[in-house]
């Protein structure tokens, strides 16, 4: 239901009638048995945890918990809330008040999302789904009852809309149409009603890229490349830095990455590992980073003859030194985020991007870095 506060008030109002349709509160033994055949079918055999999300008056939440599902529901409505609360009283089962399109729950906690007649009355629907998505452990499961209602002048969401917004957020999807089955609504109907089912890919063995990151100081400054050309962060500064290739260790392809980019060429001595970091991009692509640092022009470090040279024009546009504690914005974010922790004198730590974030560094956004 819907976050304004009178759309709120209207639901406590709507509450005390909410169960006299038949498909809400399931009253009738023929309605009720028909929901609980479709919900055994899209929940899985094994007992799990099932979150309703504007679960009303917890009728569907009461058939999940009786099929010994773990049942968490939410609810705009307080007045809804407190009736779900009573059907689903003795069952185990939690009702919060909470808005659906935002849930106050920790992401990776439950194994099915259900959700009934809401995602349509949402703004930004793409951004909800999102986020129902993140609630789900690898391999959970969204199941969206949705419609099309009204012949004469129809309101919903049509099947094949909703299947294109959660398409690219899942492994696999199908739709199941219910309007046939006249029992789930106590009468015949002849709009679009289905149900939605789609799953995320399971769980499988870790794997993500290897980066490193050349910190090269010259007394209290830090070189900083100008990206061009790469399709990824173009126009940003990032340090000197690649992807560790297959059969190859970090400090080796620091050394190789830091020849082929600026034209030095360091001993296996002349560089140290100062920070191991782990990031996750905005697409939740993940990658962990090894930041190694080496020094120009400092007693025990390279001789100052040894400048870098840009060599690679068509991928860098400009070397610069720039102050390592007055960085400059225009920064690609993990970039940042990890010369931010060197400075910090942290070792070992996590940037993780949400969804909506910039690859940019955003001066007045949040902080997603985490030491460990």
């Amino acid at each position: 239901m819907c976050a304004d506060t009178s759309t709120t008030a209207y639901w406590d109002a709507a509450a005390a009638d909410f169960d006299d349709e038949p498909d809400h509160g399931l009253r009738d033994p023929v309605v009720r048995e028909a929901w609980a055949a479709r919900l055994w079918g899209w929940l899985p055999e094994r007992a799990g945890d099932v979150l309703d999300l504007g679960c009303g008056t917890g009728s569907l939440a009461l058939l999940a918990a009786e099929r010994g599902h773990r049942v968490t529901g939410v609810d705009r409505s307080p007045r809804m809330v407190e009736l779900a609360r009573a059907k689903l009283g003795g069952t185990g089962a939690t009702v919060l008040v909470g808005d659906a399109a935002e849930p106050p729950l920790g992401e990776g906690s439950f194994d099915v999302v259900l959700v009934r007649h809401l995602l349509w009355t949402l703004p930004d629907r793409q951004s909800v789904l999102r986020r129902w998505v993140r609630l789900l452990r690898p391999g959970g499961r969204l199941v969206l009852i949705e419609g099309r209602w009204g012949e004469s002048d129809p309101v919903g969401l049509p099947a094949a809309e909703l299947s294109a917004l959660v398409g690219p957020l899942t492994e696999r999807l199908s739709v199941e149409q219910l309007a046939p089955d006249a029992a789930l609504w106590g009468r015949a109907v002849h709009d679009e009603r289905y149900a939605l089912v789609a799953d995320l890919a399971p769980a499988r063995r870790h794997t993500e890229i290897v980066d490193v990151h050349l910190i090269l100081r010259r007394g209290d400054e830090v070189l900083l490349a100008r990206r061009a050309n790469t399709g990824y962060a173009d126009g940003l500064l990032h340090a000197p830095s690649g992807h560790v290739e297959d059969g190859e260790d970090v400090r080796a392809a620091m050394l190789r990455e830091t020849a082929e980019e600026i034209g030095l060429t360091l001993g296996p001595d002349e560089v140290r590992a100062v920070l191991v970091l782990q990031h996750k991009a905005p697409t939740g692509a993940a990658r962990t980073g090894w930041f190694f640092e080496a020094e120009v022009g400092q007693e025990g470090g390279l001789e100052p003859v040894n400048e870098p040279v840009n060599r690679e024009p068509e991928k860098c546009s400009e070397l610069g030194w720039f102050p390592l504690d007055a960085l400059p914005d225009d920064m690609v974010a993990y970039c940042r985020a990890g010369l931010e922790a060197y400075r910090a004198g942290h070792r070992f730590a996590l940037h993780r991007h949400e969804p909506d974030d910039p690859i940019a560094y955003a001066p007045e956004g949040p902080d997603r870095l985490t030491p460990l």
